[in-house]
């Protein structure tokens, strides 16, 4: 897990992004000229310089952008997916810079749908004092909180757009661009691992993998009661007051004096009401030599020592974020395989959905992080699979209907020998 890999200031991140959009609106009007896609494209990334200008320093602070191992790898799976469709629509004989428009029109609906996605599946997280405050909350994506279907779902609705106004055969862009898609979404889970999001259950296999204090596995694990924080478990609802349930044998916490039936109120100056007060408070203090001071009610003096040892971890859990990349992997390489032999336009795409919703659903039973919905006892990422899934037969079904017809584009990959 490598959440914050460094932070950089607003003026270069704008200079470096006025560049980049220069060379690609002044390379896009050599090869059209002021046409619809070199508008499109500008009209994209002046409104991406708008919000780096404006709108991040509000959202984030006047510091500077933290630049993510999530957000890099975002970048990275969105460039290779990019660079193989462009690679393959070369290949037929179509124009790149095609494949270039439609991926700066998915950028912005699939971060707008993966954030909405997130928003309405922990619509809790985001409830605040004030209209205002929440929805800055709801748009502060800095602090993470993306669903991959949210993005997958919001992009084909742009890539149905895009294909209309450029008069391009759906099913066949999305032949296109379906192996690339897969391999984005699958190097996007890299991001998840150090992001230490989308994570497994316990387990006790070789790879099982433990994340740091303050992760969301750990902070999963803690508000379970399967963790001791400082040598602490607290009873009841996070709402509750925060009593003392179990305390770690031998711990600091029990040497000076904390029993369970305590109640906490307070820590290192900090007033203490309920459960979630304590772990949040608690999970700030971490780094031997870090101070620790406890106050219980009706004792007149504070319990206090210095963390000493190791930084704590969850417990092992499984990987399913390279699970996850393994899986995209092969299926990207299984779509590049069967594409010389398909019969019909949207083989492919029908191939994505029916495969893809299958092995979504069976990581779902190992993963953890997602409550069930809507009474079925599934989680909404295995609702949403079944959707897709028969979206996918149906597909099938079309297309085995229809006569094999003449390829779209000018040109088509040969038939291996």
């Amino acid at each position: 897990m490598y959440q914050t890999l460094f932070v950089i200031d607003y003026r270069w991140l704008l200079g470096f992004w006025a560049v980049a959009a220069t060379m690609l609106t002044a390379w896009s009007l050599v090869r059209h000229g002021w046409r619809s896609e070199t508008r499109d494209q500008t009209f994209m990334l002046a409104g991406i310089g708008a919000v780096i200008a404006f709108v991040l320093p509000v959202l984030v602070g006047s510091e500077g952008l933290p630049i993510r191992g999530y957000g890099v790898m975002l970048f990275v799976a969105m460039a290779s997916a990019v660079g193989l469709s462009m690679v393959r629509a070369r290949r037929v004989g179509l124009d790149p810079e095609l494949v270039l428009s439609m991926a700066v029109w998915f950028l912005v609906f699939g971060l707008i749908g993966a954030r909405l996605f997130y928003v309405i599946e922990y619509w809790s997280e985001f409830q605040r004092a004030t209209l205002a405050e929440s929805l800055l909350a709801m748009v502060n994506v800095t602090q993470g909180g993306l669903v991959v279907y949210g993005s997958l779902l919001a992009g084909g609705v742009a890539m149905l757009l895009f294909v209309r106004r450029h008069h391009l055969p759906a099913l066949a862009f999305a032949d296109l661009i379906a192996p690339g898609v897969v391999l984005g979404v699958g190097l996007g889970r890299i991001g998840c691992f150090l992001n230490g999001c989308c994570y497994g259950g316990v387990c006790d296999l070789p790879w099982a993998v433990q994340f740091p204090q303050g992760s969301p596995p750990y902070v999963d694990q803690m508000q379970r009661g399967e963790l001791y924080i400082h040598g602490l478990v607290f009873a009841g609802s996070p709402t509750e007051p925060a009593l003392i349930e179990r305390v770690e044998p031998e711990s600091q916490a029990a040497g000076q004096g904390l029993k369970p039936g305590l109640r906490v109120v307070g820590i290192n100056g900090q007033p203490i009401d309920t459960v979630k007060r304590a772990q949040f408070e608690l999970l700030k203090l971490y780094g031997t030599g870090t101070p620790v001071s406890i106050r219980v009610a009706g004792e007149p003096v504070d319990m206090a020592w210095t963390v000493q040892g190791e930084d704590p971890r969850s417990r092992p859990v499984h990987p399913t974020q390279l699970y996850s990349l393994i899986d995209a992997l092969l299926l990207c390489f299984l779509l590049l395989a069967y594409e010389p032999y398909k019969k019909h336009e949207g083989e492919l795409t029908a191939l994505l959905l029916t495969i893809h919703p299958l092995s979504r659903f069976l990581l779902e039973i190992i993963r953890v992080d997602e409550a069930s919905v809507f009474n079925t006892g599934m989680s909404i990422s295995q609702n949403i699979s079944i959707a897709i899934f028969l979206g996918g037969i149906a597909l099938w079904t079309y297309l085995l209907w229809r006569r094999p017809q003449e390829p779209s584009w000018p040109a088509q990959p040969a038939l291996a020998a």
